[in-house]
């Protein structure tokens, strides 16, 4: 009897030691985030996200990011942000690039924007392909280059995102018929490359 007392404690010890007490914790605060209950989303994700979880830290910062059952904080929600996307996670880097782009929680800085639009636009995030090809066609961290707007704008109609396809026909119209052949081609190259010749 106490010998199968030290299995089952070690086997306990062994689980929780594992992935499958984390998991269950993430999954609680997701259900109790989507149901509304985010106080418990908060208490399931903060010791998840302190231990590198990259999904708590990700959805910590749309918590303060949107105020979401806590107070909106701009400076935390850049915090939390920050530590997923060094680690890959590509909302973060979009959510991250935008709040560099508008100066929500830290200086205005374009240039940090593209870098965090490049990281997510090269994991094929659409919206930050958009917002990439509007850095490019405006200017803004970077040099005006329409054929490289072009080209975030176009991949991102692929993927489905109407702003970016809206914003590729306007700049059509200032294009020359071998610029906009140009620009397909990278597109294409871009794709081709799985975003790594871009």
């Amino acid at each position: 009897m106490r010998i199968r007392k030290i299995i089952i404690g070690l086997t306990l010890s062994l689980l929780l030691g594992s992935g499958v007490a984390i998991a269950a914790d993430f999954n609680k605060g997701r259900e109790a985030a989507q149901s509304g209950d985010f106080k418990t989303a908060l208490a399931e994700w903060t010791p998840l996200a302190e231990q590198g979880d990259i999904d708590a830290q990700y959805n910590l910062g749309v918590m303060y990011d949107n105020g979401d059952g806590v107070p909106e904080n701009d400076k935390t929600a850049v915090k939390w942000y920050t530590k997923a996307a060094e680690q890959g996670h590509a909302s973060a880097q979009f959510n991250l690039g935008s709040m560099y782009q508008n100066g929500d929680g830290v200086p205005e800085n374009d240039k940090t924007a593209v870098k965090w639009y490049t990281k997510a636009a090269e994991q094929g995030h659409a919206k930050a392909q958009a917002n990439l090809g509007l850095m490019y066609d405006n200017g803004r961290g970077v040099l005006t280059d329409t054929k490289r707007a072009y080209m975030w704008y176009n991949l991102s109609s692929y993927n489905d995102n109407e702003i970016g396809g809206k914003n590729k026909d306007k700049i059509t119209k200032e294009m020359t018929p071998a610029d906009i052949s140009k620009a397909q081609d990278m597109s294409s190259l871009c794709l081709e490359s799985n975003y790594t010749d871009c």
